[in-house]
């Protein structure tokens, strides 16, 4: 996984001062362990670099995200991770960026054909959705293709 773009103005506020951006982001990440052993994080003018060893590309997708879902962080590149299982990045999923109005229902519905199906959304992203009702525009999530 190369490059990953977000939104540097919106997200949640995890670092005060970019000096500080490594250290808490790493500690942001693994207090919510995706799966990601040797962590190390590196952050310059807003672009965050992880590198370390994933146990399966979702473990990977999961620490970019949020890492980048992190107010301050426009790019996260992730090469220096290795992924151990050999699974393929964006394999099994898309990424969806949250947009003004959006609802998880809305994007199960529109995703599934099924709202009712958005705890699955909040189930893959509970790293990055703390709470289903608190999501916001420019957010990026996960959403699997075969539930």
């Amino acid at each position: 996984m190369g490059l990953f773009d977000f939104a540097r103005d919106i997200g949640k506020k995890i670092f005060g001062k970019e000096e500080e951006a490594p250290a808490a982001l790493q500690q942001h990440i693994e207090e919510d362990n995706p799966g990601v052993s040797g962590l190390k994080v590196e952050v310059k003018d807003g672009v965050a670099t992880l590198s370390g060893e994933a146990k399966s590309a979702e473990a990977l997708e999961k620490a970019v995200l949020m890492a980048g879902n992190a107010l301050g962080i426009q790019e996260v590149k992730a090469d220096g991770i290795s992924v151990s299982d050999g699974s393929q990045v964006g394999g099994d999923d898309e990424f969806y960026t949250i947009k003004k109005g959006d609802t998880l229902w809305g994007i199960a519905e529109h995703a599934y054909g099924n709202g009712a199906k958005y705890a699955k959304i909040v189930e893959v992203n509970r790293e990055v959705i703390k709470d289903a009702n608190k999501i916001f525009p420019g957010q990026k999530i996960r959403i699997p293709k075969n539930i």
